[in-house]
């Protein structure tokens, strides 16, 4: 979740004190990295994972302040919608990725529990399928005052009403009034420290590989009982937080949920962009010069580049942190669905961790041989196809340029990089075996999380003889089933 901040009015003073403000605290992070500030040592993991509230049925629970006064512990904060809520996992070195699963299983289970007292169940799912359009507006909001202003500087900045639109296997076409559709969007972030020298090659290295990502752990392909993309997430996200009417799109104006236009050689780059090119959502500014505190041997918390940072929302976003004193700087990456598993979802960062490592290290980086707009295009062909998608990477697919598919590229050229990438950042054989296994039964299958929901939602209706949306009801309470198990989901049998 983004930073909390209290109730304001916007006036134009705001905006011009704020536009300052980031540009300075832009300068003084320049100084920063000419003066090596940074202090780093072992690199360190974390994980945000957020989750939806259901009912009984398995349709849309709006409580999520009563849940997390149930749960009452502080690794758990509100989201966006009134079904949401999100659990910050400690950073740790990845070698001890075995206790982060088990701590991870045993925190939600222990918040379901909770749940459940107050009549909710929690589901870790890209997309909740038996959301309906009438869930979607200002009044399922979460109350929190940073979702109210930056629904109405969107709002304000647009002009008009939301207009989404996603062909898939079926065509949503919706308007809405409010941000709140991006809140159907709950995802797996995972975070890598890194130092300022290694951060271009990591950065780059995550941006080539975001589309191999989705297409082997993609979770989301219905939203308001429509089958659409594989990982509709990806589009809705998109779209729910476009600030741009149809006017600025034509004009090239960029939209803030954004995969970049080039590879970078600077975290600088990053950040610089987004001074740039993104006027300010959130205008707020907090008392802090950076410039004095950093004159006096302290170290700057760059509340507005950060604050602002966090308005832009890149697939892999850079991220500066003061952390017990010190400085550091994180690559966030925000490309992955929530679920289905806990096993799922650790092996998805096992992979990402391991195959990050080994690109970010090799002689001849992937990004010299990879067009910048060919990674692009795979994040929304893996995205709409899934684990058969044609993925377009070096030395890989058909002479036509088609590309390999999704899944024969990762058994036979990723996954015994990503197993040496874990090595070398210390994860031993045993696990480094068991989680990438599990992603290896992903692609021998062709089993993901959006795969079972699609076949066992056809195979109710089939057998059943109901509507769909009732069908998503039934498939999403044998998903709950199946989640608690931590049985990884390409073993899942179709059905209810």
């Amino acid at each position: 979740m983004g930073r909390d901040v209290t109730a304001v009015s916007v006036s134009r003073e705001d905006r011009r004190r704020y536009r300052d403000k980031v540009r300075r605290c832009l300068d003084v992070f320049a100084r920063m990295l000419r003066e090596s500030q940074f202090e780093f040592d072992r690199p360190h993991v974390g994980l945000e994972i957020e989750l939806n509230l259901v009912d009984e049925r398995g349709e849309p629970l709006m409580r999520n302040g009563d849940v997390l006064d149930a749960i009452a512990e502080p690794a758990w904060e509100t989201e966006l919608g009134q079904f949401n809520i999100e659990i910050n996992v400690a950073p740790r070195e990845l070698g001890s990725a075995g206790e982060m699963e088990q701590e991870v299983r045993d925190d939600l289970e222990r918040a379901d529990r909770a749940a459940q007292t107050v009549g909710g169940r929690l589901v870790t799912i890209g997309i909740l399928p038996t959301l309906q359009e009438r869930d979607i507006d200002e009044s399922t909001l979460s109350h929190n005052e940073r979702y109210k202003i930056l629904n109405e500087q969107i709002f304000a900045a647009r002009g008009e009403a939301m207009h989404i639109v996603i062909d898939g296997a079926e065509r949503l076409d919706v308007r809405a009034d409010s941000i709140t559709p991006e809140a159907a969007c709950t995802s797996a972030q995972f975070h890598l420290q890194v130092s300022p020298d290694d951060f271009p090659n990591v950065w780059n290295a995550a941006q080539a590989i975001a589309g191999v990502q989705v297409a082997v752990a993609a979770n989301s392909p219905y939203l308001f009982g429509r089958e659409l993309w594989h990982e509709t997430r990806i589009t809705l996200f998109e779209q729910a937080t476009d600030t741009r009417p149809v006017e600025l799109k034509a004009q090239g104006v960029r939209p803030r949920v954004w995969f970049g236009e080039s590879w970078i050689t600077s975290v600088f780059d990053l950040f610089e962009e987004n001074t740039k090119y993104f006027p300010a959502l959130l205008p707020i500014c907090s008392e802090e010069d950076p410039q004095a505190v950093l004159d006096s041997g302290e170290i700057p918390q760059l509340d507005e580049l950060t604050l602002h940072n966090g308005t832009v929302y890149r697939w892999n976003r850079p991220v500066y942190a003061v952390v017990d004193g010190k400085p550091h700087l994180r690559v966030e990456n925000r490309v992955l669905p929530a679920g289905p598993t806990v096993a799922d979802t650790i092996a998805n960062g096992a992979f990402y961790y391991g195959l990050l490592r080994y690109l970010a290290d090799e002689e001849r980086p992937i990004w010299t041989r990879m067009d910048f707009a060919d990674a692009e295009r795979n994040l929304h062909t893996a995205a709409r196809l899934g684990i058969h998608a044609p993925l377009r990477w070096p030395g890989a697919g058909n002479t036509d340029g088609e590309g390999a598919e999704a899944s024969r590229l990762v058994l036979h050229r990723l996954l015994p990089m990503a197993s040496e990438g874990l090595r070398r950042m210390g994860l031993d054989a045993h696990r480094r075996d068991r989680l990438l296994g599990i992603i290896e039964g992903r692609c021998r299958t062709g089993q993901t999380g959006a795969a079972w929901q699609v076949a066992t939602v056809r195979a109710i209706e089939e057998s059943y003889d109901v509507g769909r949306h009732e069908a998503l009801c039934l498939m999403v309470q044998s998903y709950i089933e199946h989640m608690h198990t931590n049985d990884p989901v390409h073993t899942w049998p179709i059905g209810p």
